[in-house]
């Protein structure tokens, strides 16, 4: 009886967490994006996408609007994160001074007609700005990593054992991500051979920080037992993560991602397996108690 009650109280503090909790500044940060995408969005529909010589109004809205995203998802998760409050707050505004230094350079340097990432025959102005620009983003991927491992710990399984379970495998996902951002950087560009694009890969890597948790969170408010939502968080995870593998390989073989290959039918198989996990959770029904489940 003594135990059930210890038990009890340590798991109330923990069920208390909820998303988005103490993250205030860095949601603003993420919508910010959203409204310079906008401005973005207005500008290319009444004038059109590039701007000579080199910039790129669309390539500012996709890259305001993805980092906004990606804002608000780390802001989301944040508080399951079980890191102390002077190691949030540090890693929180990196992160949002940071990603204001990329709105800035990604949304003034397309304006001026520049390429922010590769400046060709710019002004020592612009040379600084890339340089910067190239350091902010290698800056962005090391404070994730250690974002990142935090949800690897013991005390951060404790709080929520089925979410973290999903963001740990969202978490390897978004590191292929940066490394096919860093890919791009060194490619000097997002094309491979022929048909290759690293975007792709890029792109999906940031969108399983969204879905992997979204299923983990699903799952852990079903009637599942506790053998069954282990297996499919574990499912829809694994399956995403060697989508990205698969996706990544057929990249650096130069191919396209609907060019016909055994490659490809596995890619395909694999974020199909993962859909279909994800689906298989939507479809059942919520447990009753209407509240989260260990695992």
């Amino acid at each position: 009886m003594n135990t059930k009650g210890m038990n009890r109280t340590i798991e109330e503090p923990e069920s208390s967490v909820r998303f988005f909790e103490g993250e205030k500044r860095l949601v603003l940060t993420g919508l910010l994006g959203f409204l310079l995408a906008g401005v973005c969005a207005v500008w290319v529909a009444l004038y059109g996408g590039p701007v000579s010589p080199d910039g790129n109004i669309s390539k500012a809205f996709s890259f305001n609007a993805a980092l906004g995203i990606f804002l608000l998802s780390t802001a989301a998760i944040a508080p399951f994160s079980a890191m102390r409050a002077r190691g949030r707050a540090f890693f929180r505004w990196s992160y949002i001074l940071l990603a204001l230094y990329s709105y800035f350079a990604e949304t003034v340097q397309n304006f001026r007609g520049v390429n922010p990432r590769f400046v060709k025959e710019g002004t020592l102005y612009d040379e600084i700005i890339g340089n910067i620009f190239a350091l902010v983003a290698l800056l962005l991927v090391l404070y994730y990593l250690f974002f990142a491992i935090q949800f690897f710990r013991k005390k951060a399984y404790l709080r929520r054992p089925a979410l973290v379970v999903g963001i740990r495998y969202a978490m390897i996902a978004v590191m292929l991500s940066f490394m096919a951002g860093i890919w791009i950087s060194v490619n000097n560009g997002r094309t491979v051979g022929i048909h290759g694009n690293i975007i792709v890969l890029h792109g999906l890597g940031f969108h399983a920080l969204q879905a992997l948790p979204l299923v983990a969170w699903l799952s852990d408010r079903t009637s599942f037992s506790k053998g069954a939502r282990t297996k499919w968080i574990h499912l829809t995870g694994i399956a995403y993560v060697l989508g990205l593998i698969a996706l990544g390989w057929q990249t650096y073989l130069g191919r396209g991602i609907f060019e016909w290959s055994t490659l490809s039918f596995l890619i395909c198989a694999c974020f199909l397996i993962s859909l279909a996990a994800g689906a298989q959770v939507l479809r059942k029904p919520t447990d009753p108690n209407g509240v989260p489940r260990s695992l």
